[in-house]
């Protein structure tokens, strides 16, 4: 018995000992953490051609990871880039012409006061408003340069995954400490939830902003193309959507006297975007999966707090992970409990 217990008391302490270290690295690592999710994601999305690529086609593996990770960023991340670059050069123009900026925002609110007797911004709302921008701009500014060293790390990280694919997962399997058939079930759940999640919520994002743009271009708003970037990440945020660009922008013009063009925008908004956001998410829950909106708001919440812009994605890819996880153990411990439960 004293041995049984001396060996207990030696794998406690050895976990204790792994754990502690891991916190440290995680601690000290912590800023590569989106790198190291966006190398899964892609991995994920990547694996099955990459051993396509390798082991029916016989392509010598660091061409076959070179070739996907180049179109890959073709395809995911140069578009996203061009995105937050545009964005960014806004950014910086509202940061170095704040007051300006707030001269405008105060002007626009008279006119729409005077026109509609609708006092959106007060004295004290203006002045919260302008605190916020010159800390939030920055702040913006700094997610944007973080994200470029993030897309460093995950193409670092990504090539060695594609390279040893093979290998990783044998050791996942190997090491993950639960029964085969919920190993294999992670696997598959997994793999749905960052479909899901990592495509699902960009692509629905994208389709808007392409509906939205058309929009602009019919109803000529100046800088359709500026609006299509602000239109593609407003649209990932859960409840407001993509009304946060047209419904502002369709009474900021009918208080600017363009009343027909201010009309249009809002019927197009409401009737045309909201429909396609409804459209394209029920067919795409047909074909990749839905992600529950309770874990979309929360799941934006808590990921833009953690990673900036690209919490956006993770976000919820996190909060459907614990989920994940917390099925998974119930299916791997509590079942017997429950049978020996029912039993007595």
């Amino acid at each position: 018995m004293s041995v049984i217990d001396n060996q207990r008391l030696k794998q406690i302490s050895f976990l204790l000992l792994i754990i502690l270290l891991a916190a440290l690295l995680f601690s000290e690592l912590y800023t590569f953490f989106p790198g190291f999710l966006g190398a899964i994601t892609l991995y994920i999305i990547a694996r099955k051609y990459m051993f396509r690529l390798v082991e029916e086609r016989n392509w010598n593996k660091s061409l076959a990871a070179a070739t996907l990770m180049l179109l890959s960023f073709i395809i995911i991340l140069l578009p996203f880039g061009l995105m937050i670059n545009m964005l960014t050069d806004k950014i910086v123009y509202a940061i170095s012409h704040s007051s300006e900026m707030m001269n405008s925002i105060r002007a626009a609110n008279y006119r729409i006061y005077t026109s509609t007797k609708i006092d959106l911004l007060s004295q004290v709302r203006l002045q919260k408003l302008q605190e916020y921008l010159t800390t939030v701009l920055p702040a913006l500014l700094g997610a944007t340069f973080n994200t470029l060293t993030t897309i460093a790390i995950l193409y670092f990280i990504l090539y060695f995954m594609l390279v040893n694919g093979r290998e990783l997962e044998a050791r996942l399997y190997e090491y993950i400490p639960l029964k085969d058939e919920n190993v294999l079930r992670l696997g598959n759940e997994f793999r749905k939830l960052v479909i899901a999640n990592a495509v699902g919520i960009p692509l629905i994002a994208v389709i808007q902003g392409i509906v939205s743009l058309i929009g602009y271009f019919i109803f000529s708003v100046p800088q359709p193309f500026f609006w299509f970037a602000v239109t593609c990440f407003t649209a990932m945020l859960p409840v407001v959507g993509a009304a946060a660009v047209y419904v502002p922008m369709g009474v900021y013009l009918i208080a600017a006297g363009n009343t027909w063009q201010g009309i249009g925008i809002l019927i197009y908004g409401f009737a045309i975007v909201g429909t396609s956001d409804n459209i394209s998410r029920f067919m795409l829950a047909q074909k990749i999966g839905d992600v529950h909106p309770l874990i979309t708001v929360f799941g934006v919440l808590i990921g833009v707090n953690l990673f900036g812009f690209i919490g956006l994605i993770f976000g919820p890819l996190l909060i459907s992970m614990f989920i994940l996880l917390l099925e998974i153990y119930a299916n791997e411990y509590l079942t017997k409990k429950r049978e020996v439960l029912v039993k007595r």
